[in-house]
């Protein structure tokens, strides 16, 4: 089980016997579940032993729309190849919380993953320089804005097919070019209703 914290960071534990059927475990441990939790850390490696679990929101919201779970994976993938385990991550934790409890009140938009990127690559310091490219300026400027905006402003934010476009290819290459890889799962995530 992975779980992301803002003390700790991203960390990985093992639930000892979390799948036997009278398991202390048994329906408090899945994606995006909001719990309280203790642990042991391991002597040696970075598989932690899991020792107590309190579910405090199920996020029973996101598992009602494909589209939420296909992003929230998305956002997910993003976070781990982006970051080490046991290394705080105080401002990821707040953004993908927010993003969390934004992405069920609207439908699942493109945009918002658009913006999850740029906000997480900004806070690891690896935000595009927008004025040193060759983008169009309205391609530019919703960069900014999707950069910029909270999660309420995002979704008030128009733009035209050939700027999301523009956006999405750019943000592909920024992607590839500083982790390598795109992270699984992006294409699912993006398609979903402009």
């Amino acid at each position: 089980m992975h779980w992301l914290t803002a003390e700790s960071g991203r960390i990985a534990t093992v639930a000892k016997g979390a799948r036997q059927p009278k398991s202390a475990f048994a329906g408090k441990l899945d994606l995006a579940f909001e719990c309280d939790f203790s642990f042991q850390r391991a002597r040696r490696g970075e598989l932690h032993l899991l020792r107590e679990v309190t579910l405090t929101d199920s996020q029973a919201r996101l598992r009602t729309n494909y589209a939420y779970l296909t992003q929230l994976a998305y956002v997910t993938a993003l976070i781990e190849q982006l970051t080490e385990t046991d290394t705080p991550l105080p401002e990821i934790y707040s953004l993908y919380a927010g993003f969390l409890t934004h992405l069920p009140e609207r439908p699942a938009q493109p945009r918002n993953i658009y913006a999850f990127e740029l906000k997480v690559l900004a806070s690891q310091g690896l935000d595009p320089d927008l004025g040193e490219n060759s983008l169009p300026p309205p391609a530019q400027q919703l960069l900014t804005r999707l950069l910029e905006l909270d999660w309420s402003g995002i979704a008030a934010l128009r733009a035209t097919a050939a700027e999301v476009r523009t956006v999405r290819q750019f943000l592909q290459g920024f992607l590839i070019a500083h982790l390598g890889k795109l992270p699984a799962g992006r294409t699912d995530a993006l398609d979903t209703p402009a």
